[in-house]
Formats: C-alpha cells, sequence, structure tokens
C-alpha cells in the first residue's frame, strides 16, 4: 500500500534530486529478418523495428505526464547484428548498409539511441563477426543514432586476443574517421567481457538470443537521490550508512518498477528486467563522485575509494534487488569520467588516473568507461588497455567493459567536448610503455580454473 508520505517523498526526489528514469528500452529480435538478399534483410530489419517500437517515444512521454517521473531516453536494443547479416553481408560495406537502415528505423521512431550493432566472438570471429567489426568505423561515422559493441571474452570461454588486437586498431580508426566531431564515433562504441543479454544501457545495449522476441527494460538512475540520503547521517557508523543506502535503492528501484509496468501493459510487451544501476550525468548533484565525497573521501580517486565504491555497489544491490520481481543488466554504480562532473574534477586535481579507475572497476558496475586519451596512443596500448579490462571480468565472473575516445590531435592538457548526457572529459595520461609483443601473440587466453563448474 502507498501512503501519502511515500507520494510526497517520492515527488521530493524527482524535483530536488534528479530522480530519473534514465531509459525504456525496447528489445527486439531480429532473428526472423534473416533472409537470402541483401535488399530483403534490409526492408524486414526496418519493417520489424518501425513496428514494433512505434508507439515507444509517444508511451513514454504519456507515463512522465500522467505519473509525473522524468523519463529520459527511450532506445531500442536488436539481436547483434553480426548473426542476423551473416547470411547476405560478404563486405564491410554490406553491414554499413545494414547500420543505415537501423538509423534510419531509430530516426522513424524517434528513439534516442539504438543498440545492437554487435558481434559476440569471446571464443572466436566467424567471418561475419569479421566483417562487422571492421565495418564499425564507418558504421559509427555514417549513422548518428546507432550504437555498436563486441564481446571479447567470459569467464566462461576466456579472452579472444585476436579480436581484442583487431579492435584497438579498430578504436583508433573510429576516431579518426569521427575526428571532425571530437571522435565521437568512440563514444558510441563498447567492448565487452561477461556482457550481460538484457542490458538497456547505451552504447552496450543488444538483445541476447535468449530472450523474447520483444521485451521492456528499465534503467534506473538516482545518485542525487542517494547523495542526499547520506548527508542526513553524515559522521555516522558503516552499519547506518548502509542501511540508508539500501532504503534509498529500493524507493528509487521501485519507481522503476511502476514506469516499467506501465511501459509493458501500454505496449502490450513483456516486462524484461529493471537495471538498477547509479547512472550519473554531468548535471551538479547528479554524480557518483559525489557520493563518495560524501561517504568521506576528498576526491574519487582517495585512498579507500575502491572500498568505498564497493560498499555502494553492493548496498544498491540489495536494496534494490527487493524492489523487483526482476533485475538484470549491470545493476550497480557507473563511473564514466565525462558524464560526471565530480569524477572530471578528481582527473583534474590529479586524484584520479585511468590505474585507479581500473581498480575500482573491480567492484562496480562496468569498466573504464567514456575515458579521453591522447591522440596517439597506439592501437597496441588501447588493445593492451582492453586486455586488462576484459582479465578483470573474466577472473571475477563479472561484467567488465571499456570505451576510450582517443582524442585525435589532442593530448594530455586538453578536453574533448561531446555535450548532452555525454558530458566533456578531460585527456588522461597513459601508460606508455610497450605492450607490443604481448598483444601480438595472437589466440586465446584460456578461460580460468573456476570457469569449469557444471
Amino acid at each position: 500500500m502507498i501512503n501519502l508520505n511515500e507520494v510526497f517523498e517520492t515527488n521530493k526526489m524527482i524535483h530536488e534530486m534528479n530522480l530519473d528514469v534514465r531509459t525504456i528500452t525496447i528489445g527486439i529480435s531480429l532473428l526472423d529478418c534473416v533472409g537470402t538478399t541483401l535488399e530483403e534483410v534490409k526492408e524486414n530489419i526496418y519493417n520489424k523495428i518501425t513496428t514494433v517500437a512505434k508507439d515507444l517515444v509517444k508511451t513514454g512521454k504519456d507515463i512522465e505526464n500522467e505519473f509525473g517521473i522524468p523519463i529520459v531516453n527511450k532506445r531500442i536494443s536488436i539481436t547483434p547484428i553480426s548473426l542476423v547479416g551473416g547470411n547476405v553481408c560478404k563486405t564491410p560495406d554490406d553491414f554499413v548498409e545494414l547500420a543505415k537502415v537501423l538509423d534510419a528505423a531509430a530516426k522513424k521512431v524517434g528513439v534516442n539511441f539504438l543498440g545492437g550493432y554487435s558481434a559476440l566472438v569471446s571464443k572466436g570471429m566467424t567471418k561475419a563477426d569479421e566483417l562487422l567489426i571492421r565495418s564499425i568505423p564507418k558504421a559509427l561515422a555514417e549513422t548518428d543514432f546507432v550504437c555498436s559493441s563486441v564481446n571479447v571474452g567470459s569467464t566462461k570461454t576466456g579472452i579472444n586476443m585476436d579480436a581484442v588486437k583487431l579492435i584497438g586498431e579498430i578504436v583508433k580508426e573510429t576516431a579518426e574517421l569521427t575526428k571532425d566531431n571530437q571522435c565521437l564515433g568512440c563514444a558510441k562504441f563498447v567492448v565487452f567481457c561477461n556482457a550481460p543479454d538484457d542490458n538497456p544501457f547505451m552504447a552496450g545495449a543488444f538483445h541476447g538470443v535468449t530472450e523474447a522476441d520483444a521485451i521492456i527494460n528499465v534503467g534506473v538512475s538516482g545518485p542525487g537521490v542517494v547523495k542526499r540520503a547520506i548527508e542526513n547521517v553524515r559522521g555516522e557508523n558503516f552499519e547506518v550508512l548502509c542501511e540508508t543506502i539500501k532504503k534509498t535503492a529500493f524507493k528509487v528501484t521501485r519507481v522503476g518498477q511502476l514506469v516499467a509496468k506501465e511501459a509493458s501493459k501500454r505496449l502490450g510487451i513483456p516486462f524484461g528486467i529493471i537495471d538498477l544501476s547509479l547512472a550519473p550525468t554531468p548535471a551538479a548533484g547528479d554524480s557518483v563522485g559525489e557520493i563518495l565525497e560524501e561517504i568521506g573521501l576528498e576526491y574519487a580517486g582517495a585512498p579507500g575509494t575502491t572500498a568505498a565504491l564497493a560498499m555502494l555497489n553492493d548496498q544498491v544491490k540489495k536494496g534494490g534487488v527487493m524492489a523487483s520481481s526482476y533485475v538484470g543488466g549491470l545493476s550497480g554504480a557507473f563511473i564514466p569520467v565525462s558524464e560526471d562532473q565530480r569524477m572530471i574534477d578528481a582527473v583534474n586535481a590529479g586524484a584520479l588516473t585511468i590505474e585507479k579507475l581500473e581498480a575500482m572497476t573491480c567492484v562496480c558496475s562496468v569498466g573504464l568507461d567514456m575515458i579521453a586519451i591522447p591522440g596517439k596512443t597506439k592501437a597496441t596500448t588501447i588493445a593492451g588497455l582492453i586486455a586488462d579490462e576484459m582479465a578483470l571480468g573474466m577472473i571475477n565472473q563479472k561484467t567488465t567493459a571499456v570505451r576510450v575516445i582517443p582524442a585525435i590531435e589532442k593530448d594530455v592538457g586538453d578536453q574533448v567536448e561531446f555535450g548532452g548526457l555525454l558530458g566533456y572529459a578531460p585527456i588522461m595520461p597513459v601508460n606508455e610503455f610497450s605492450c607490443d609483443a604481448f598483444v601480438n601473440r595472437g589466440g586465446r587466453i584460456p578461460a580460468p580454473i573456476h570457469s569449469f563448474k557444471n
């Protein structure tokens, strides 16, 4: 039973603490769009997306207006396109044609982003997978709303180092092709270990092959709400702090559950999961970095940061999981540099480095996210960064990811401006000692011993 005080409390969260539903994402299976010619596949894809998602944006706006809950993004995720186009795409340019159709469909239905220009290659690459990966730079340069991801490792299969090496080159090429637009293409591409099938957040969303024909996944976000709550227990012990975070995460997730159920009912599409991640924005008061500071750190990156983040992540999950029938996706705290003003401030103060961020990713939701690095950084160095982060995910049986932006013609001391939710990022220094011989070995790093569970 919802009482009047809970209504007032939720209203205050929305209007004073930046509480929002970050995204309603429709996952759409395109497996039935496979055809015998490229033109047939393009037509099938366009027709299915524009039919299934035709009412998504309107429904989201209606729910916003009726319930007074901001819904920032309406998005689509699709079956990894390497599986859909593999039969008819014989060159990278053929896959680019599919990317353009996806972009046109996204524009038609009015969504913010479409994810799933993806390949799953943790154990090996098919010819279609390789063609899609090689098409990514051009596809992202020539589309506006398409997001891309590649899963190169898992706890069960190990890390595909051939794919890691190739993606280091692809990231550099993507940056070059979009350098006139702040290398924005790289902000729409992420590489994963243990990628989830039901993630509603971009750029890594795709619709897994084990999912239903269509599904509604919702991502909630409330860093400002959590920060305000723990302000009220400043100086209290960890038991009190943890209880406060859990209770707050429960309330935030209930808002997402309400929106998810309502969207599912109105669209006639089954409810999938709530992703209860703390996803920051550049807005003041909507920052995971601010939460870490309120817990007791001068800046994110100070000694104790990893412990504080681990505690925060765990309490968010403990509180949120009780508030929804189905929790999934990534669910935890995001630490993207460009999208969090206090993380940017920590970098500029010298408190936060890539190496410290890597340590923090052992205990949070994703990985090295929205980090700008010097444009001169070698492809093999980028591949080494990716390999390190994939190893953390593989060994720790968790999702990890890398989304880095080599800022062409820029260096440490400069910054890149993306605007909107993507914010801006200072260029962070990268360890320049060579890992060429390691990356060039090729092959696959085997799965860890604890993966053998049957």
